[in-house]
């Protein structure tokens, strides 16, 4: 038996711990150019690798968005604030005259916020102003392969500061994907996420919140009259979240999915 056998791999990968062996073998198997290839992928898989990085792409709310080696891999659970923001954008659209939507997504990754987020509202009939960014370089180059298509502008850095000053004061929706786990718990991560994604794509700092503290305290510079901020926490805390965002003059709500398990904590700029 050898790993080209769909039963030995999926056996393999199970024992790894991969829930959805099924699934991932027909993939990796798919994937892979020769044998060899593929008992090397199947090999890094076992080890802790995240299976995106091995393929080289994501699905996120149906696209195929790509994801190279050292880059956050956007959750599933996070198609909900994308559906949040679009559907905040199209209802502010349901009267006055048509203009696009500028769109920031802030610690974007590879940037299938961003994408997803633009692709939707495109199929609306929406016209989308795209700008992103991301503290680390690999981040930073992998959202331009997604984004640079769609005409977006990605820049690298902390937060706010390497995006340019056109920017101030027009956002309407503001997709900030902000590291949430809180410094402590990143050691009980999966070794997939803890091993292999940029801490400062998951350490959250003390409670998690240390980065939507910074995104409150800048959103309303930034944000468009009746623009909002998006940001994705643990349902234990969404509360402490909305006191940071009403303390920065931000109209606060949660919003919560059961079937993703996805809590996303809105602030509206009045």
């Amino acid at each position: 038996m050898t790993v080209t056998d769909p039963e030995t791999l999926v056996a393999r990968l199970r024992a790894a711990g991969c829930v959805f062996a099924e699934e991932e073998a027909a993939l990796l198997i798919a994937a892979a150019a020769s044998s060899a290839d593929l008992e090397s992928m199947v090999a890094q898989r076992v080890s802790g690798q995240p299976l995106e990085h091995l393929l080289g792409w994501a699905e996120f709310r149906g696209l195929r968005v790509a994801v190279t080696p050292g880059v956050f891999v956007p959750r599933q659970r996070t198609g909900y604030l994308v559906e949040q923001a679009v559907e905040q954008a199209r209802s502010g659209r349901r009267s006055g005259p048509p203009r696009d939507c500028v769109v920031l997504d802030m610690c974007c990754g590879c940037g299938a916020l961003g994408l997803a987020a633009a692709t939707e509202l495109h199929a609306a009939g929406i016209g989308v102003e795209l700008t992103a960014a991301d503290l680390e370089p690999a981040a930073a180059a992998c959202a331009r392969t997604n984004l640079t298509p769609l005409g977006a502008s990605v820049y690298c850095g902390d937060l706010f500061a390497p995006l340019p000053p056109r920017l101030a004061g027009r956002v309407e929706l503001l997709l900030a994907n902000t590291p949430y786990v809180p410094t402590e718990a990143i050691a009980h991560m999966p070794p997939e996420a803890r091993d292999h994604e940029p801490r400062t794509a998951l350490d959250g700092g003390a409670d998690g919140l240390d980065l939507i503290r910074r995104v409150a305290a800048a959103a309303g510079h930034w944000l468009a009259p009746g623009g909002g901020v998006f940001v994705e926490t643990g349902a234990e805390q969404a509360a402490v979240a909305v006191k940071i965002l009403a303390a920065h003059g931000l109209t606060p709500s949660v919003r919560e999915s059961e079937d993703l398990g996805a809590t996303v904590v809105c602030g509206i700029r009045p």
